[in-house]
């Protein structure tokens, strides 16, 4: 693998190139698609960097929320469910990429809402370590949960040289944030990597960002294949569980504000690869069962090397 620093000189080049190529068939879309991707077009970005592609995924959870399951899935009992706060580390032969990167205690107290809720001070240290190794690090959506470990943090100087945002991520950090912790200032945006695609942004070998604005204005989404041929699929917030996907039933909890036709419109989407694609995963990034269920069958490594 090309040296993830040389993929930020590689942007511009890339970008166009996916504009050009899929003008086409984006105009083929229905007229009132709010939503639309193929697979095929992803895996063709994904396959414009050239090198080696990455080795394994890790996962490490760092906290968690405990929440009735109904806030999860529309329609879903009023039973117990935990919600993992987490992050991914992709690892190449010669480096790793970090998605998403974590929060500080301070932050995990606002989705308490008063309740005190576990939070894990070693595993978070080995968030920082990894965040502090990493070639680069890409942030699913511009929530507190997600963003807040290279915003809040004494080592910015160090990260956000590193740290790819998206304009849509900035505008909400700046102007209209999740928490007031999470606020950012012209100045402070002025030290990330800030990108602007259309549709799809090949990342590195194996790699592409999915513009995927719902849960927020800034989300996306980020396909990796592996050198093994696997493919994973991280989906942010699309869906807090996987039953959001297997069901096609979105969130029921009234402290958010999402585009629920945008939403539904990625749901049946991603459902329709989890029915037809047995090679590719997809990842919610808070359902604490899939993580169990993911690392016990060996997709997803338990820590972060």
């Amino acid at each position: 693998m090309k040296k993830i620093y040389s993929v930020c000189l590689l942007f511009a080049l890339f970008a166009c190139s996916a504009l050009a190529s899929f003008a086409q068939s984006a105009q083929k879309q229905p007229a009132d698609s709010l939503w639309s991707v193929r697979l095929d077009e992803i895996r063709q970005v994904a396959a414009m960097i050239p090198g080696r592609r990455a080795l394994r995924i890790n996962v490490l959870k760092f906290a968690e929320s405990r929440r009735s399951k109904k806030f999860s899935v529309q329609g879903a009992p009023d039973e117990p469910s935990v919600q993992a706060r987490t992050v991914f580390q992709v690892v190449f032969a010669d480096g790793t990429v970090m998605i998403d990167s974590g929060m500080d205690e301070q932050v995990h107290r606002f989705f308490g809402r008063g309740v005190i809720e576990p939070y894990y001070p070693d595993a978070a240290k080995q968030v920082e370590r990894a965040l502090r190794s990493a070639r680069a690090i890409i942030i699913t959506h511009e929530h507190g949960d997600h963003v807040a470990g290279v915003i809040r943090t004494p080592l910015i100087a160090e990260l956000a040289p590193k740290t790819l945002l998206t304009r849509a991520q900035i505008q909400a950090l700046e102007s209209d944030p999740q928490m007031p912790e999470i606020k950012i200032t012209p100045d402070m945006a002025s030290h990330y990597n800030v990108v602007d695609y259309e549709k799809f942004l090949p990342f590195g070998p194996g790699m592409a960002l999915i513009k995927a604005p719902g849960h927020t204005p800034g989300s996306q989404m980020l396909y990796v294949a592996l050198e093994s041929g696997r493919e994973y699929l991280f989906i942010g917030d699309a869906a807090w569980h996987m039953d959001g996907v297997r069901l096609i039933k979105g969130k029921d909890a009234p402290w958010i504000q999402e585009d629920q036709a945008a939403l539904l419109a990625q749901l049946e989407w991603l459902n329709e690869l989890y029915r037809t694609e047995k090679n590719v995963f997809i990842i919610a990034s808070h359902d604490d069962e899939e993580r169990k269920e993911l690392i016990a069958k060996g997709v997803l490594g338990d820590g972060l090397e």
